[in-house]
């Protein structure tokens, strides 16, 4: 290399000079001068150049000597270096390890503060549901108090009209029974008189007889008649009060009672328009007889007939009522039925006592309500599209017997 530089120079040099001569011939002086001073810039740095060639050489050995030591020191550096990045790359492992519990630990942290949180939201929820559910329930208890109150208080305005009406209906019974009895023992002081007197005087006394008895009946058909007006004018006020109970069977929901009650009201329509029509007819003297309790009572055949319909529609009646509280899912009462009640359906007012009237009317209604309420027949049959009470119930309950 270093003959190969110095050809190198020299050939370099020889060029410098033919461009040297070039120039001096062109230049002449002031090129000379110049390519001298190449010339010895050219042989300073060939000095140079082997001045460090030479140190070279005498540093070689050396370094050879030295590169084994190096190499050691070299290969402990990257023992150390390699130890050095182990070092840290376990403690940045650790450090990781650190930080992502420290993480875990924070995520648990908010998870169950979280969960807390929700848990919270929910009670709070469900206290407010709860407080919600509580108002619901006390306003539907005040509401349900309110109108069982109401309820209660309709029912005692309806038991009080009905009291105060079963009271004007008794102490008018009485007065017609007072007044049946002032006639009945007039008609039998009169009969024994007309026995107690002679044959001799027996033409006059049937005169008187005669008299008397024309007045006798005459009072009778008035007090019949007077019956009667009384009774019809009663009627509005039962209809009034039947209107009253339709309302509260509306707010109860009755519906199949309901509809019962508006067929009792149609039928008792019908029977006034037949009463307006009925006309007063003798039916004879009273040749039956009759049980209430332990009394007996005296009318005609027209009575008799009249008590017996009684405890048949009575009974029919009955039938129908407990028959739609049994479909309505309401408790058997049938005291409180308006059939019950009421009483009155087909009562003429003539040769029976209304309270007569309402007393077997209601023993029929009791024992149809019974079969109507359970689905039986026990009191009863039905025939010829209507329900009809048995006749030896029948016979049991009015104890009719003919008089001689």
């Amino acid at each position: 290399m270093k003959h190969l530089k110095q050809i190198g120079l020299w050939l370099a040099l020889g060029t410098l000079l033919l461009g040297a001569s070039d120039l001096a011939n062109a230049q002449g002086r002031r090129g000379r001068g110049e390519e001298r001073s190449q010339e010895n810039q050219a042989a300073r740095e060939q000095r140079q150049q082997e001045r460090q060639n030479r140190r070279q050489e005498q540093a070689q050995p050396a370094q050879q000597a030295q590169q084994p030591q190096r190499s050691e020191q070299r290969r402990q550096e990257q023992q150390q270096n390699s130890q050095e990045r182990q070092q840290r790359w376990e403690q940045q492992r650790q450090q990781q390890q650190q930080n992502g519990q420290e993480r875990q630990q924070r995520w648990e942290q908010q998870r169950q503060q979280q969960q807390q949180q929700q848990r919270n939201d929910q009670q709070r929820q469900q206290q407010v549901q709860q407080s919600r559910e509580r108002e619901d329930r006390w306003q539907q208890q005040r509401q349900q108090q309110q109108q069982n109150s109401q309820e209660r208080q309709q029912r005692w305005e309806q038991q009080r009209q009905q009291q105060q009406q079963n009271r004007d209906w008794e102490q008018q019974r009485q007065r017609q029974q007072q007044q049946q009895q002032q006639l009945e023992q007039q008609r039998r002081q009169n009969a024994d008189r007309n026995r107690d007197r002679d044959w001799n005087g027996r033409r006059d006394d049937n005169n008187r007889d005669r008299d008397n008895n024309w007045r006798q009946n005459r009072n009778w058909q008035q007090e019949q008649q007077q019956r009667a007006q009384r009774y019809q004018q009663d009627s509005q006020r039962r209809q009034n009060y039947l209107y009253q109970r339709q309302r509260v069977l509306e707010q109860q929901r009755r519906l199949n009672q309901l509809r019962y009650q508006q067929r009792y009201l149609e039928q008792i329509r019908r029977d006034q328009s037949r009463l307006q029509q009925w006309r007063y007819n003798d039916y004879g003297p009273y040749n039956y007889r009759y049980r209430r309790g332990s009394s007996y009572y005296e009318t005609n055949r027209y009575g008799a007939e009249m008590l017996q319909r009684a405890i048949n529609d009575g009974y029919e009646e009955g039938f129908y009522a407990g028959q739609a509280d049994r479909q309505d899912g309401y408790g058997s009462s049938p005291e409180e039925a308006y059939g019950y009640q009421d009483a009155s359906y087909g009562y003429d007012a003539y040769y029976v006592d209304l309270g007569d009237y309402q007393y077997y009317f209601r023993e029929g209604f009791r024992r149809g309500y019974e079969d109507g309420y359970y689905s039986r027949s026990q009191y009863g049959r039905y025939s010829n599209g209507s329900y009809s009470i048995l006749g030896a119930i029948l016979e049991q309950i009015l104890g009719l017997q003919p008089l001689n």
